[in-house]
């Protein structure tokens, strides 16, 4: 889908087809460009065609986790520099493991949609580094809780 005026383009990757089609409709309404993928090994297979700015993903996948497919994006000198946020219901001990594996933001299932464009839209404005703010603190919070405060 291409929108003029698109604010960028994000790969969107859960196993969960109702979930992919809710983050996608909501990111396509904000002027987002969004391509899909079921598991992180077909996010792997299309992120080089795509080149997305920002990659969405659940951890628990079949094939091949969120967790796993973060630290082979960042392996890549390809797709090394694009924003990875983790949409799931995370451990701390996935949270852990995420930030070990690169990953810049976390949105905990069930979110509202409004943070999900806001931290796509900020991960879209940054540069290269991890966000060491990165919405680790949402977790356990509740939907719509600025901050997890």
């Amino acid at each position: 889908m291409n929108v003029p005026g698109v604010s960028g383009r994000v790969l969107v990757v859960d196993d969960n087809k109702v979930i992919r089609q809710l983050i996608r409709v909501n990111l396509e309404l904000e002027g987002f460009e969004v391509v899909t993928a079921a598991d992180g090994a077909e996010c792997l297979d299309v992120v080089h065609q795509v080149r997305p700015d920002v990659v969405t993903l659940d951890v628990v996948m079949p094939r091949l986790d969120g967790i796993r497919t973060a630290a082979r994006l960042r392996s890549d000198p390809r797709t090394r520099d694009v924003r990875i946020v983790v949409v799931s219901a995370c451990t701390q001990a996935e949270v852990e493991s995420a930030v070990a594996a690169g990953v810049d933001a976390f949105l905990s299932k069930p979110f509202e949609p409004g943070e999900l464009i806001r931290v796509v839209r900020r991960l879209v404005g940054i540069g290269v580094g991890v966000d060491a703010d990165a919405d680790t603190s949402q977790e356990g919070a509740p939907a719509g809780t600025p901050g997890g405060a």
